[in-house]
């Protein structure tokens, strides 16, 4: 990982990890405030909760989703009255004083502000101080009370499964940021989910579509103890309520950097509009830029005897896939499948892996082709790129990337592969390097004749759940798909009718 915070980190730490370790200090201050001070919070907190209820639920009736009413002077009221209650509950919560650095600009000179990093529900605090609209998942509309206090701050709800409610929660930023200041300010977390702060994962274009200017605002977290972190892999939601509330005292820093006003080039382009504002959030954070992406997790996180054990080229190839705008669906690795077995050579060179997947040739497309092991004429073997794909798209349906595998390797009358065939295949789908299968075939039954079959493998992998950890011999670490062209076998031609 590097050290600036202007340069890019590969992978690094997982940012979607948390490990939280107590030292028996730790331990001991945890236990005595849990049958103290914790209970006292957690009713002060809860009360408070149910206390700004009414105001919200007031204040939202009859309110148009289209249109902004006037500030009367009872509107102004309840916003004073919510904003006092929310900070008297983040004080109960441990949160005694919170520092600012900075200013918050007008609506009109900063329509949306950008936050990150984005690591945990405490990240409210700065929304409950500004009273900002914000983007949020549709689910959290329905949760009892907190569902009732976000609606009235006129959020833009967010369908994440539904691309088109993707589409239209651009189109409603687009329409709010264009009014001129009428409406609040947009406060936006652009990684789109929580990390452990250890990077600055990818942000999302949305909130840099429109090509307004925007204001960033970094949150930090100085505690010798992070208990407030709230990852896909850690300490659950109660967790770190528990924890955090179990503290003597929270520290939190709010610092409203600059307002970034986009060039021509950047309104044209909302990546580089979003990269450059994340550089900008990076150095004042001092923290790693990393190349992943909400998307990422899953990939990071597949389970099942054969999950990616080093998902780093998996990773990178995930990233130039979407930089090449390629959409995978299921229908689209059949298709691909289908055109592998009626190929008659399978190595392809990057202008040939242009025509295969239907985009011309670009400095993305060859660093893809690269990531993959090469013959003497610089071609890459389809199946590889066909089989890395398919990982990617359903990192935790391995097995049936394999049987998808098979289809493109096995002979048409035995459906047997040869071992280093499925060698291979599982280069591509473990990420790693020289893998020796040695042990599996001569734990099959019968007589060793190198080839095997999918229900074999299937078989065997079924009774055999640690499969790889037991079975497998490989290098680790690859930077790139280390899967060595294999031509020969024992010096011959490989023929896969023998």
């Amino acid at each position: 990982m590097n050290s600036s915070g202007s340069r890019p980190s590969r992978w690094g730490r997982n940012p979607f990890v948390h490990n939280l370790k107590l030292s028996v200090t730790d331990k001991i201050t945890i236990g005595l405030m849990s049958v103290t001070v914790f209970p006292v919070r957690l009713l002060m907190v809860s009360f408070l909760m149910l206390l700004a209820w009414p105001f919200a639920f007031v204040a939202s009736l009859g309110r148009s989703e289209f249109v902004v009413e006037s500030q009367s002077w009872w509107r102004c009221f309840v916003d004073l009255a919510l904003r006092v209650i929310m900070r008297a509950m983040w004080f109960c919560g441990g949160f005694h004083w919170i520092k600012v650095k900075g200013e918050q600009a007008a609506p009109s000179e900063a329509p949306i502000l950008t936050v990150a990093p984005h690591s945990t529900y405490f990240d409210a605090i700065p929304v409950t101080f500004t009273m900002c609209s914000i983007v949020a998942k549709l689910e959290s509309s329905s949760i009892p009370v907190w569902g009732t206090l976000m609606k009235y701050i006129r959020p833009v709800f967010v369908f994440r499964s539904d691309h088109d409610s993707r589409r239209q929660t651009v189109e409603e930023i687009k329409r709010r940021v264009q009014s001129g200041g009428e409406w609040p300010q947009i406060m936006i977390f652009p990684e789109g989910t929580c990390t452990n702060r250890s990077s600055l994962i990818l942000f999302k274009a949305g909130a840099f579509i429109p090509g307004f200017p925007v204001q960033p605002v970094v949150l930090r977290y100085p505690n010798k103890l992070d208990t407030t972190s709230w990852t896909w892999r850690g300490p659950g939601a109660f967790k770190i309520l528990w924890l955090t509330l179990c503290q003597p005292h929270n520290s939190m820093e709010v610092e409203y950097l600059p307002v970034y006003t986009p060039s021509d080039e950047e309104k044209e382009n909302p990546s580089l509009f979003a990269s450059n504002v994340r550089k900008i959030m990076a150095k004042a954070l001092e923290l790693p830029l990393t190349d992943l992406s909400f998307e990422d997790r899953e990939v990071s996180f597949a389970q099942g005897p054969l999950r990616a054990y080093n998902p780093s080229s998996l990773l990178e190839f995930n990233h130039l896939v979407r930089r090449l705008g390629l959409k995978t669906t299921e229908s689209l690795l059949k298709e691909q499948v289908s055109r592998v077995r009626k190929l008659r050579e399978h190595q392809l060179s990057l202008e040939d892996l242009a025509l295969f997947v239907h985009v011309p040739v670009s400095v993305t497309l060859k660093q893809v082709h690269s990531l993959f092991g090469q013959n003497e004429e610089g071609q890459i073997d389809i199946r590889h790129y066909v089989i890395a794909l398919s990982t990617i798209h359903r990192p935790s349906r391995a097995m049936e990337t394999l049987k998808m595998a098979f289809q493109m390797y096995e002979n048409e009358d035995s459906g047997h592969v040869h071992e280093h065939e499925l060698a291979a295949m599982l280069e591509i789908m473990l990420g790693v390097k020289e893998v020796e299968l040695s042990m599996v075939f001569m734990s099959l039954d019968g007589p060793d004749t190198g080839k095997i079959t999918y229900d074999e493998l299937r078989c065997f992998i079924a009774e055999h759940p640690r499969f790889v950890q037991d079975y497998l011999d490989f290098k680790d670490h690859p930077r790139h798909f280390c899967v060595r062209p294999r031509n020969t076998c024992n010096g011959q031609t490989c023929d896969k009718d023998n």
